[in-house]
């Protein structure tokens, strides 16, 4: 059964050439930008999945957990029987409804703001979790920001700066505090997005942090292996997050994920599965790789 009629499956119920499944124009003037206002809410919890303990008390960290991709990897994970901290950046509402979340499925959850751009700051996060969980076994690396423009030219020094702290040293920064405390079995896993491999022309700086987070994960992953700890990613194609509204105009929006050839965008429980895969014991032979959850965005390539 479909829990999401909206969502049909295709070749069942919906045939690829109809109507495409469209957004209201809207647009919001920070990012990484708020799920609660948003219209339709995003959908981070699957009704139909239910857990079968692959992260039994297990601890994970995920960074941006607080709304979109981050919050349906968090609940994903609560069902799987982990205990979730999660960092945001100012969100407090959506903060406080995926942490109600995570405790409404039994699980212990805490939420930690914080400004990542800084390494003392991801750094801190790392240790509060260690502080209130006494260990760390998966680590989710997955806050990003984008900022759309028509031309190379146009992207100035500082959003240049801002983009790449935000996408990647984060990434570094957060992995480094962690490492020291993961043990063998433990699952490092970045996000990573589709436009590191198609590129995305007003998207150039974005594009360049998300190949260096594919470059980074493969890198890492040789460096750790033998120490038992697996380091992947997964490259989501267009997604219904905050970060769309946020970072779009209006009437991009309107027409955000359509080209795809499911002719939609995601929703964030499509995703949560693919990371619950790669934090658990079901990829212990999988490691360096990128998963790409995408809508068939490579079919037309």
């Amino acid at each position: 059964m479909n829990p999401y009629p909206m969502y049909p499956y295709y070749g069942k119920e919906m045939k690829c050439e109809e109507k495409p499944l469209s957004f209201p124009p809207q647009h919001q003037e920070q990012q990484p930008g708020l799920e609660y206002v948003m219209s339709p809410r995003p959908i981070y919890d699957n009704p139909a999945y239910a857990g079968s303990c692959k992260l039994q008390d297990r601890v994970a960290l995920i960074t941006g957990g607080d709304s979109g991709i981050g919050r349906a990897t968090a609940v994903a994970f609560a069902k799987e029987g982990a205990d979730v901290a999660f960092a945001y950046l100012y969100e407090e509402q959506d903060a406080l409804e995926t942490r109600t979340r995570i405790e409404q499925l039994g699980r212990r959850c805490l939420p930690l703001r914080a400004d990542l751009r800084t390494k003392a700051a991801c750094a801190a996060i790392v240790e509060q979790t260690l502080r209130r969980f006494g260990k760390l076994d998966v680590l989710v690396n997955n806050i990003g920001v984008q900022y759309p423009q028509h031309s190379l030219l146009d992207i100035t020094e500082q959003q240049l700066e801002q983009t790449f702290r935000t996408n990647i040293f984060s990434f570094f920064f957060v992995t480094q505090a962690a490492l020291p405390c993961l043990r063998p079995g433990s699952s490092i896993i970045n996000t990573a997005s589709v436009t590191a491999y198609r590129g995305e022309k007003t998207l150039i700086d974005y594009s360049s942090t998300k190949g260096a987070v594919v470059s980074f994960t493969r890198s890492l992953a040789l460096s750790v292996v033998d120490q038992g700890i697996r380091v992947n990613a997964v490259a989501p194609g267009p997604t219904w997050t905050p970060l769309i509204p946020s970072s779009y105009s209006a009437e991009r929006v309107a027409t955000f994920g359509t080209d795809t050839p499911m002719h939609r965008a995601g929703q964030p429980f499509e995703l949560a599965p693919a990371y619950v895969y790669l934090a658990s014991d079901d990829s212990r032979y999988v490691t360096g790789e990128t998963m790409h959850v995408n809508g068939g965005s490579f079919i037309t390539s």
